[in-house]
């Protein structure tokens, strides 16, 4: 549809009904400016942040494939039970 027949076709609509599409119009225009405008992520070092190494001295938590498995394996087989 070109911007002359989208014209048109509003231009056919009874004035309640354009009134609501320019709300439409509005609201959308709102909403995406709102997403666009989100504050970009600061540029942080996370290999340096602290948190990262709260898990170091851990030895059960060395292959956290295997670790998350074995907790899986006990937490579901005592809803069976």
């Amino acid at each position: 549809m070109t911007n002359q027949e989208f014209l048109g076709e509003f231009l056919a609509l009874p004035t309640e009904a354009q009134t609501e599409v320019l709300r439409l119009i509005a609201f959308l225009k709102q909403k995406y400016q709102q997403e666009g405008s989100a504050s970009p992520s600061p540029n942080i070092d996370l290999e340096n942040e602290p948190f990262l190494g709260i898990w170091r001295d851990r030895e059960d938590l060395e292959n956290s494939s295997n670790w998350v498995r074995n907790l899986r394996e006990n937490e579901w087989s005592k809803a069976h039970d």
